[in-house]
């Protein structure tokens, strides 16, 4: 999660303008601050990670992260992360993306993280492989922004009897993975980020680090909020899983 700031705004604008009432909780881990005092702008808009809460909550979202290149053993609040999926197993339906969805995949059923040759930056049109609830009302080739350094063992994933490619991208890159059960969702595109996200995104990694060569993003021009539509029907779909899983108890398929 490059921008914090951003990223829960672009969440409070995807979830909160639908169809369903939902009150948002946003946390930070506590093991990511250690060493130095938490930032005052994450003070405001955020509170320490609390697994009893957690534990109450209908749903529960892990975002990205520019953690991409680095192995997991390196993330410093790791530990955290897994007894927070240890706690998650109580939440009704999790979503994950990108290096959430990494991470998940990595600490729920080991699957391997492959860094890329270059960064997957751009609007690319996806392929599904198989239907889900989430992509009801979503035709073949529907635009989905990608934004990551890394993928997920996509073999692994497939030779895995409790998860099940869903989408990928127009070169096979995953777009959506989910277990059988259909509570826990891993989503490798940035469907919540809205028309300038891609390329505040790259002038941040060019502001950061001027001496780098960054590329701008595959398929921006013209298609600056291609997704849209994509964005609206994936998370009006989750949404209602949200709500149909509670009112199954705890079910979703079967």
């Amino acid at each position: 999660m490059h921008d914090k700031a951003a990223t829960q705004a672009d969440f409070r604008q995807v979830l909160q303008n639908g169809l369903y009432p939902v009150e948002l909780h946003f946390y930070y881990p506590i093991m990511h601050y250690l060493d130095r005092p938490v930032p005052t702008e994450v003070l405001k808009s955020a509170k320490p990670l609390d697994l009893k809460e957690v534990a109450s909550l209908d749903a529960f979202i892990i975002t990205g992260a520019p953690l991409d290149q680095l192995d997991f053993e390196q993330v410093t609040y790791l530990p955290e992360l897994q007894e927070l999926f240890r706690a998650l197993k109580q939440v009704p339906q999790r979503l994950y993306l990108c290096w959430g969805a990494m991470v998940a995949l990595y600490d729920q059923y080991h699957i391997a993280k492959e860094v890329l040759p270059k960064k997957l930056f751009g609007v690319f049109p996806q392929k599904i492989i198989q239907s889900s609830p989430l992509l009801t009302g979503l035709p073949n080739g529907f635009w989905a922004p990608h934004a990551r350094y890394a993928d997920s063992n996509r073999h692994q994933i497939e030779t895995d009897s409790q998860l099940t490619v869903k989408a990928v991208n127009q070169d096979g890159r995953l777009l959506l993975v989910q277990n059988q059960a259909g509570n826990e969702t891993m989503l490798f595109s940035h469907l919540e980020y809205q028309a300038g996200s891609l390329v505040a995104e790259y002038q941040r990694e060019i502001m950061a680090h001027p001496k780098k060569h960054y590329c701008l993003p595959i398929n921006q021009a013209g298609r600056e909020f291609a997704w849209k539509h994509t964005q609206k029907v994936f998370f009006t779909n989750w949404l209602q899983q949200v709500v149909a899983t509670i009112k199954n108890g705890g079910l979703i398929y079967g």
